[in-house]
């Protein structure tokens, strides 16, 4: 008995594999979780710094608009601890934040940052890295005339 087969039923024929479009949806639902963790993954050095930049560009802000209408100067300088603010308004500095929300922050500044009550100042920066990663950085800046932000390196 040459070439003898049994009759398989069609149906069973039909499903003996994925189809192309079964596995493309797959791999799509697959792709989209992927994204979705990657984007809520904890946050790295870089994010915590640029965190804290943009928290320290807020806090240069809010000081500055406070020595224009105040018509008093005041000086950010860092700190052991942290950052503090140095002038007249002792009540106005005690009430400002003066640590890093991340111990690993170190604040590097030529000179100290000097917010006074003319509309322009001089160009100043502030530069945080990540301790044991000093590579890693992100300046805060102004031009004088612009507000403080945040510049990725």
């Amino acid at each position: 008995m040459q070439g003898h087969r049994t009759a398989v039923p069609a149906q069973s024929r039909q499903h003996r594999g994925f189809t192309l479009l079964e596995i493309m949806v797959v791999v799509a639902i697959i792709a989209i979780g992927s994204a979705v963790v990657a984007i809520q993954w904890p946050d790295s050095q870089l994010r915590a710094l640029e965190r804290e930049g943009t928290r320290l560009a807020a806090i240069l802000e809010s000081a500055r608009v406070h020595s224009r209408a105040s018509g008093n100067p005041l000086q950010w300088r860092v700190t052991e601890q942290g950052f503090a603010f140095e002038g007249p308004d002792k009540s106005w500095i005690a009430a400002r934040p003066t640590r890093w929300e991340s111990p690993n922050i170190v604040a590097l500044v030529e000179r100290p940052v000097t917010l006074g009550p003319q509309p322009l100042l001089p160009a100043q920066a502030v530069v945080l890295s990540w301790r044991g990663n000093p590579q890693l950085r992100v300046r805060v800046a102004t031009d004088g005339l612009h507000p403080f932000a945040v510049q990725t390196r």
